[in-house]
């Protein structure tokens, strides 16, 4: 064979070999990046998801450290947030970011979508109200509540039990106005006593009983969420209490939950002022944009 010529095919072999690996490294790594998002416990971990032909493949599990730095499932430092994912991400149209139980092995998101968004020019923007998340920002969300003891039987320690409720006209009516959440959501309300938040309950429904009353007295509740605190207090609390001056809350929680205490996304905050009164409508303020998680998916090239 001609020198020439064989010179010639080995460049271009070469050639053709140097741009094939370096179109597959550089497809594959996509680079991760978050605002606002919590670091989860027992076991629960992030899974980040990209949408490819409309299957959803795994671009890898992690979790956040305190300071929100991207960590792997040991705690150690992802370097610059990249995943070495071995997919084609010039082609993905989506990325998800779920929520995944302790012990998760499957190939399958969780019904849990916390944060989503399409892939245009290989970044992602990573927002709940993506229609792949939980469909809505929250910013139209508005709430009011009332202190009452209802389940104590007596007209009694009335400041010591938050209803979101209204009572202002003929009939009791509900006091939250929020969307309806996909599966693997669901609210809670939350009363922070002295600094530690404490549970009234996770609820799906406005107007419906919640899932807990572990607090109350004997006596049936009003059909909305609320809690009375009269007993069973948490460490370092006393029952019954006065929650003049302390703060509501309506957080969106994972289901399952990982942890016992509110989750970042609280779309409603209310300061209960210091002279409140059993009885009175108090409106809470929308928290949506300050406690949204957000963030950004990059294909690296």
């Amino acid at each position: 064979m001609d020198r020439k010529y064989s010179r010639i095919l080995v460049f271009l072999a070469l050639g053709l070999s140097a741009c094939d690996s370096n179109d597959s490294d550089g497809d594959g790594i996509l680079r991760l990046s978050f605002n606002g998002l919590d670091p989860l416990t027992n076991g629960f971990h992030y899974e980040g998801w990209a949408v490819i032909g409309g299957s959803a493949e795994t671009t890898g599990k992690f979790n956040v450290g305190a300071t929100g730095a991207i960590v792997d499932l040991n705690g150690s430092a992802i370097a610059n947030g990249e995943f070495d994912t071995g997919l084609d991400l010039e082609i993905a149209s989506t990325f998800i970011l779920t929520i995944e139980p302790n012990g998760d092995t499957d190939s399958v998101p969780s019904s849990t979508h916390i944060v989503s968004g399409d892939f245009s020019g290989g970044i992602a923007n990573l927002k709940i109200g993506h229609g792949s998340s939980l469909g809505d920002d929250f910013t139209g969300a508005t709430g009011v509540y009332i202190l009452a003891t209802p389940t104590n039987g007596a007209d009694s320690d009335e400041n010591s039990g938050i209803w979101f409720l209204d009572p202002s006209g003929a009939a009791f009516v509900a006091g939250l106005t929020l969307p309806t959440l996909p599966a693997g959501w669901l609210y809670e309300g939350w009363a922070v006593i002295d600094g530690t938040p404490v549970t009234s309950g996770t609820f799906a429904s406005v107007s419906g009983v919640d899932d807990d009353d572990p607090f109350s007295g004997v006596e049936a509740g009003p059909p909305f969420p609320g809690e009375d605190y009269l007993v069973n207090a948490p460490a370092g609390l006393s029952f019954p209490t006065d929650l003049a001056g302390m703060t509501a809350v309506i957080s969106i929680e994972p289901s399952p939950d990982s942890d016992p205490g509110p989750f970042t996304l609280k779309p409603l905050v209310g300061q209960i002022p210091a002279g409140a009164i059993s009885g009175t409508v108090y409106s809470m303020d929308n928290n949506a944009i300050a406690s949204s998680p957000s963030g950004t998916a990059q294909v690296v090239n």
